[in-house]
């Protein structure tokens, strides 16, 4: 394993992005990445020894968000296919946190569940031939957003009240392979079956996306394990797999190589490409890259102190495999 640098500017660091990666994903001579505090996508050139060079897109200069611009809109999954980038919010609810110095509210936090609508959005934005800028883009949100449409499911409706740290709804990786597009899901974990998502959104007007053909559902044994991040490799997705609860626990890499038909993908069927370090408390891995040469490229949330560098920037991991 090596480590490279990703260095962020300013006003990043003051936002938590650097500490708050949820989403990685490569263009060969730089690096998409978002954090999931903020409505921003950044991207990093290459210069030689790190990643730097920071430009920041706001979502809202792109698409209508339906909380407007300043709400975050929990960035968990980044994909760039055929001129295009994607990006896809968790689409979950979520629980007050306890907060240690306020143990007599602790009930009525651990009661509270809130709705954030920045969080249930799909993006679509192209990319510029030339400067790989974005440009006007599609969104599906509102009442045609992933959830609603999974109102009706036989699987998943049951867990569209629950929160994502919950084992609800939570969606944490994005994919595309040709016309089909992949969700990894951390949540709901059924039976210690995880779900993938197959969609195929298309064009609505108006700068809106919609489901084309009816949505598929492939249940996967990750042995308990939630799906924190998606990423081809030729033909094959790379998933990366970790606990579904807000806790600690075994993380790894696996190869799906994906047969459209297999709605049931027994762990016989699944490779493991490498077992990823993580930390107590800290250093949670969430966003996977296949780098240029092959190499698989691994962001953390919540850095260990470790990873913090002098320059203001965060430490990657990178393995050979």
């Amino acid at each position: 394993m090596e480590q490279v640098e990703l260095r962020f500017d300013r006003a990043s660091r003051d936002a938590g992005t650097h500490t708050n990666l949820s989403a990685l994903r490569s263009d060969g001579a730089g690096l998409w990445v978002a954090g999931d505090e903020t409505a921003t996508i950044e991207h990093l050139a290459w210069s030689g020894d790190h990643y730097g060079s920071q430009r920041t897109f706001a979502l809202a200069d792109y698409v209508p968000l339906p909380a407007g611009p300043r709400d975050e809109a929990d960035i968990e999954g980044l994909a760039r296919a055929d001129g295009h980038l994607w990006a896809i919010g968790s689409h979950s609810l979520k629980r007050r946190k306890v907060k240690p110095k306020s143990p007599e509210r602790a009930a009525d936090r651990l009661a509270t569940v809130v709705r954030e609508e920045n969080r249930f959005i799909l993006v679509r934005l192209p990319l510029d031939p030339v400067t790989d800028a974005p440009a006007k883009g599609q969104i599906m949100s509102g009442r045609n957003n992933l959830a609603a449409e999974l109102e009706h499911d036989r699987h998943l409706a049951p867990f569209l009240a629950l929160p994502g740290k919950d084992n609800g709804l939570d969606v944490e990786g994005i994919a595309v392979l040709g016309e089909r597009v992949y969700l990894g899901l951390r949540g709901p974990v059924l039976r210690g079956w995880a779900v993938v998502l197959e969609i195929r959104p298309e064009e609505a007007g108006y700068g809106r996306l919609r489901l084309g053909a009816p949505y598929r559902k492939h249940f996967l044994d990750l042995g308990g394990l939630g799906v924190r991040d998606l990423c081809p490799m030729g033909g094959d997705l790379l998933l990366l797999t970790g606990p579904t609860m807000d806790l600690d626990g075994p993380v790894r890499v696996l190869r799906w190589r994906v047969r459209r038909d297999a709605e049931i993908v027994p762990a016989d069927e699944l490779e493991t490409v490498v077992e990823l370090p993580y930390g107590v408390g800290c250093d949670h891995p969430e966003g996977l890259a296949v780098l240029a040469d092959g190499r698989l490229m691994v962001v953390y949330d919540s850095p260990s102190p470790a990873r913090i560098t002098p320059a203001g920037g965060v430490l990657a991991d990178v393995f050979t495999v």
